[in-house]
């Protein structure tokens, strides 16, 4: 059945290779259970039913991928929009988190219309290669300040706008810590490294007494306090049009950007030859509509999955084992509950220190290139606004 599923042989792959490449990938995008509830809680939505649709969002979006696509990319809630849409949409701007879920759903039929029209090529097309590496960049500086910020080591000043923080506090030390601990474990090709670091961290700081141990294993929690929360027809204010291109434009940047990234490592998109990233990307489209739908930011591919490719995976089946396993996590939200944000704001900076990496393929010798490119990663921060790009 699996052989005729997913071709395993036809793509010189074992049943076993797959699922030792999916519980790679899942390793190493995990950690989005505990930050992204982290996140989006900080507008008001219940964190044990954003943990939930968290988990089902990453589910159903990686099992969509390895059915329709039969790709070994695992999907969940992305970073980057997650934070535009806490922080910039809901507590900027204004907007209700209701409404920031309905601007997320639009996005996502939008993004389904590009997809199955075409229009998606032609629009990664014009825009230039160095303003979407500028973009990506941005975004990691705009997470960068979140992280810092929300672990307490950047603190807010009349004078200067920011200082640093009390460093000698628990918050930022802990913090420090599992920075460290994140990069040490990822130089030395540790799998799972951010999720090591994020229950280190909690879990000496339980041991200290600064949280709460809840427990590990318990029943799901109630979906009910997000599910079908959308308020689309509030979306559709003319002050939220901006919004809704911001984050159309990133999920066809960032998902077209991973997509390729991922599937050239696999060998999965030949030159000259048919492949599938049309069903990808159309994979991609419909599970922002579902998160939404279930209560979470916008669902993209996430880059993670280079990881399970690395470890042979080169079939949907690697997507579902990933799939399945976050159907699994969904038995784990005491312990998800009991993280602080001391332990999730290291996770966020290294993520921000990886999106940065974009920088390197721009042109810096060329002005025009290179001004707009650096205008464009500079002004998110500063603004703590992905719509000012």
């Amino acid at each position: 059945m699996l052989e005729k599923l997913f071709k395993l042989r036809e793509h010189g792959t074992t049943a076993r290779t797959e699922i030792v490449a999916g519980l790679t990938t899942f390793l190493t995008m995990s950690y989005i259970i505990f930050v992204n509830p982290d996140i989006l809680s900080s507008t008001g939505m219940d964190r044990d039913a954003v943990f939930v649709a968290t988990c089902l969002a990453a589910a159903l979006g990686s099992l969509v991928m390895a059915l329709i696509a039969n790709w070994p990319i695992g999907m969940a809630p992305g970073m980057g929009l997650n934070a535009f849409f806490a922080f910039t949409v809901v507590k900027t701007m204004g907007y209700t988190w209701e409404q920031a879920l309905g601007a997320v759903f639009i996005s996502g039929v939008i993004f389904l219309i590009l997809t199955i029209s075409g229009i998606r090529v032609w629009l990664v097309k014009g825009i230039p290669h160095s303003l979407r590496s500028a973009i990506a960049a941005g975004i990691g500086l705009f997470l960068a300040i979140i992280a810092l910020s929300s672990a307490g080591i950047v603190v807010a000043h009349p004078a200067t706008k920011v200082s640093l923080g009390n460093l000698t506090t628990h918050g930022p030390l802990f913090a420090i810590l599992g920075f460290f601990i994140i990069a040490s474990l990822d130089a030395l090709r540790v799998r799972g490294a951010i999720l090591i670091g994020i229950i280190v961290v909690t879990v000496l700081s339980m041991a200290l007494g600064y949280n709460e141990f809840k427990g590990i294993f318990s029943a799901p929690p109630s979906l009910a306090p997000t599910f079908l929360k959308l308020d689309i027809l509030g979306a559709l204010h003319s002050g939220f049009v901006h919004v809704i291109l911001v984050f159309v434009l990133v999920e066809v940047f960032d998902a077209t950007g991973t997509l390729v990234g991922v599937a050239k490592r696999a060998g999965l998109v030949p030159e000259g030859r048919p492949n599938r990233l049309g069903r990808a990307l159309f994979a991609d489209s419909t599970a922002i509509v579902a998160g939404s739908a279930l209560g979470t930011s916008s669902t993209t591919a996430f880059v993670e999955s280079a990881s399970g490719v690395q470890a042979g995976g080169r079939t949907g089946m690697t997507a579902l084992v990933v799939a399945l396993l976050f159907l699994a996590a969904l038995f784990i939200s005491p312990l998800a509950g009991a993280v602080p944000a001391y332990a999730t704001a290291p996770a966020l900076l290294y993520v921000a220190g990886l999106m940065m990496r974009e920088l390197i393929d721009i042109d810096w010798n060329e002005v025009t290139e290179a001004t707009p490119a650096a205008l464009t990663a500079l002004v998110m921060p500063f603004t703590l606004s992905l719509i000012h790009i």
